[in-house]
């Protein structure tokens, strides 16, 4: 009996797991359909203006602002990756934290490499490990949108200009839908050449005033964008990615739950056949 009473408590408390597993799957999916429309309405937004700005690079000389486009001897780089504040969402974390690691052995192994985190846990995680973590930018989940993302990028860009990093580099997953992310590494600073400057040139713009005051204030206003699209594509991730992860571990529970059930009926089954034989073979023991 003690068996079967085990059994039951094991059943009753993957019951109430489920219950949990199955209520965060439900949020997850409720945040995940604004999170999608709000990276969906922000992705053609930034590839037009990453078009403009091809085209106006392409069409004036030297009219990077350089400050943002210095490339200098790469002694000193800052990784900024992208992850969640919290876990239960599969591989969503330890698929960023393995990139960036990849990509210090690969790419920066002989540099002097810097975190700034956003999300607590690839900061968690990159410190145990060793690496200099100079901030973890967390509280930018709580109001997630363009002017508190500026704020950290106008950070990183007027330390890259102080010259304390020479590259910025950002590695986040890139939503594709609720059930696939994309770990993307990107070049944030120095500046480069857009590979599309030769396919825009030829594109009818009418600019006022003149390209090159835009195309001042057009960089810094690209580079803030990109940084706010990969947090909106790295929180659509991490929603979709809970959301499957929760899904699977509702319908994992399910599966153990009716497996213990049906091991707790045989056992109890066996165990009411045992005291009914016991029963009989006590009564034909009085009746003799």
């Amino acid at each position: 009996m003690a068996n079967l009473k085990e059994t039951r408590n094991r059943i009753a408390s993957i019951k109430t797991t489920m219950q949990i597993t199955s209520a965060m799957k439900m949020v997850s999916a409720a945040k995940l359909k604004k999170a999608q429309d709000a990276i969906t309405r922000m992705r053609p937004y930034a590839e037009k203006l990453q078009e403009i700005l091809g085209s106006l690079s392409a069409s004036v000389e030297n009219s990077s602002d350089g400050k943002y486009s210095d490339i200098r001897p790469v002694k000193n780089v800052l990784i900024v990756p992208y992850t969640s504040n919290r876990g239960l969402c599969g591989g969503f974390n330890s698929t960023i934290t393995k990139s960036v690691l990849n990509l210090v052995q690969s790419k920066y192994n002989d540099k002097n490499v810097s975190i700034l985190s956003i999300g607590k846990k690839s900061g968690e995680t990159l410190r145990n490990k060793g690496f200099n973590v100079v901030k973890i930018e967390f509280e930018i989940y709580n109001n997630n949108n363009f002017p508190n993302a500026s704020k950290i990028a106008e950070y990183i860009m007027d330390e890259f200009v102080n010259q304390t990093y020479d590259e910025v580099v950002i590695v986040y997953n890139q939503f594709v839908n609720a059930a696939v992310q994309s770990v993307q590494t990107e070049l944030f600073l120095p500046v480069q050449p857009s590979d599309t400057q030769k396919d825009t040139v030829s594109a009818d713009y009418i600019y006022e005033p003149a390209k090159e005051e835009i195309i001042k204030d057009l960089i810094p206003k690209s580079l803030k964008t990109q940084f706010y699209k990969a947090l909106l594509d790295s929180t659509a991730g991490e929603h979709g990615a809970r959301m499957t992860a929760m899904h699977k571990a509702t319908d994992n529970a399910g599966s153990i739950a009716k497996e213990l059930t049906l091991k707790y009926n045989k056992a109890r089954q066996a165990a009411i056949t045992t005291e009914i034989l016991e029963i009989v073979a006590g009564a034909e023991a009085l009746g003799k």
